[in-house]
């Protein structure tokens, strides 16, 4: 059969099933139990239209339709592949998806604009939200933690348009990292030593450069005996401390009322008696209160930020308090950041899809109005192999870092040599 008329024939099936069950009766029972029984009324109505279908017709019919019911439709079998990090529906006849870095263009397509509207309905209303042509953008979240964006017709001028930023199965070890020469093992118990010593890290880098991965691996190296907040608009941290009280942000409902921003879980967490905050992104007026905890006994605190060098980080940072509308001079605002952060790290995705820890940046103070820092190590890059492989080590600058008399104070020695170029 021709694919036109397959896809035509499980259009027609789908509705006939729907036309057929209580949705809301489905609902209430278990999972698994449903799942079997629409098979099977799927096997039945295959059998009653007579159509000719081979066996590996039919279990494909019956798996689209399942998906169609119980899932997201065509895109259900990406959310099954743990190697698909990104989903990108341009429109209904263009998907994209990224495995290992690298943006792959796909076949699976849409029946059309009203089919990817069904599947953008079923994502949205699961979190009680709405997506319509008054509000034509809507962020939600799967229940796996996935991060989901869509817009619609008349802001998206070719059909609607979903993003699904994948959520990790399980926290990725660090060990793991120094394998896919992500970072060096210096490098890595280096910051490591910072987290245990209560040094405060700022992680920067671009849209897909690991950030949040990389901060779930720093965390990891919290001891046990200290309470965690966490604040994120979505929440994809998945710290391995039993003591964390975790929060997110609320967009605001239908009438635009409701709304719970960032800086305000923020400026509550400072009641809850942390001993550290976790934020997910800093990205707008919750930087200013976010220097303040960790110039107030919340050293050690973390956050990610946008940004592609670490020096841009800083002047992100900059601009973000001026939007709290505190009126600091900015000299003030420097000293604040040069005295809350002690570590900027900045990963990058290469153009060959890997992630790497290019730079860990030490600030060392302000001289002359300037926030002054140097970096600890570098990812020095040679080029592109043959392969397409970028071809780079990782080096320290030669510089020992003024943060080795915090290590020392908490107990932990590094070797001399992780700082000293001449030994590589």
């Amino acid at each position: 059969m021709e694919v036109l008329d397959f896809e035509a024939f499980k259009a027609k099936l789908h509705a006939t099933l729907i036309s057929k069950i209580d949705l809301e009766k489905l609902a209430s029972v278990d999972s698994g139990k449903a799942r079997l029984a629409v098979a099977a009324m799927v096997q039945e109505i295959v059998v009653t239209e007579g159509v000719p279908l081979s066996a590996g017709e039919k279990e494909r019919v019956r798996s689209e339709v399942l998906d169609e019911v119980f899932g997201l439709g065509p895109l259900e079998a990406f959310l099954r592949d743990p190697t698909v990090s990104d989903i990108l529906v341009n429109n209904p006849r263009t998907v994209y998806v990224e495995r290992h870095g690298i943006l792959q263009k796909t076949n699976v397509t849409f029946r059309d604009d009203r089919h990817l509207m069904q599947v953008i309905d079923r994502i949205v209303s699961r979190v009680g939200r709405r997506v319509d042509e008054s509000s034509p953008m809507v962020d939600a979240r799967l229940p796996d933690g996935s991060r989901v964006n869509a817009i619609i017709p008349p802001l998206a001028i070719d059909g609607p348009c979903i993003s699904i930023r994948r959520f990790g199965s399980g926290p990725v070890a660090a060990e793991s990292l120094v394998k896919l020469n992500s970072i060096s093992p210096e490098m890595l118990e280096t910051l490591a030593a910072a987290v245990k010593a209560r040094i405060s890290i700022l992680i920067s880098g671009g849209t897909g450069a690991g950030k949040t991965t990389f901060l779930n691996i720093l965390s990891g190296f919290i001891p046990e005996t200290e309470r965690l907040v966490t604040i994120e608009d979505a929440a994809e941290l998945q710290l391995q401390q039993e003591n964390v009280v975790r929060l997110e942000t609320r967009p605001p409902n239908v009438e635009g009322l409701g709304a719970v921003r960032q800086r305000q879980l923020l400026i509550n967490s400072l009641r809850m008696r942390p001993d550290r905050i976790i934020i997910g992104e800093v990205r707008g007026d919750e930087a200013f209160d976010m220097l303040q905890a960790m110039n107030t006994g919340h050293e050690g605190s973390m956050a990610t930020i946008h940004a592609n060098t670490a020096r841009d980080a800083i002047s992100r940072l900059e601009s973000m308090v001026a939007m709290a509308s505190v009126n600091l001079p900015e000299r003030s605002v420097r000293q604040q950041i040069a005295s809350a952060i002690n570590i900027i790290v900045q990963v990058s995705r290469m153009t060959d899809g890997t992630r790497k820890v290019v730079s860990v940046s030490e600030i060392t103070g302000l001289e002359e109005n300037v926030i002054t820092m140097h970096d600890v190590f570098n990812f020095e890059r040679k080029g592109i192999g043959p392969d397409g492989k970028v071809i780079g080590s990782f080096q320290p600058s030669g510089i020992r870092p003024h943060f080795l008399e915090r290590l020392r104070v908490a107990g932990i020695t590094l070797p001399a040599k992780f700082f000293d170029r001449s030994m590589r």
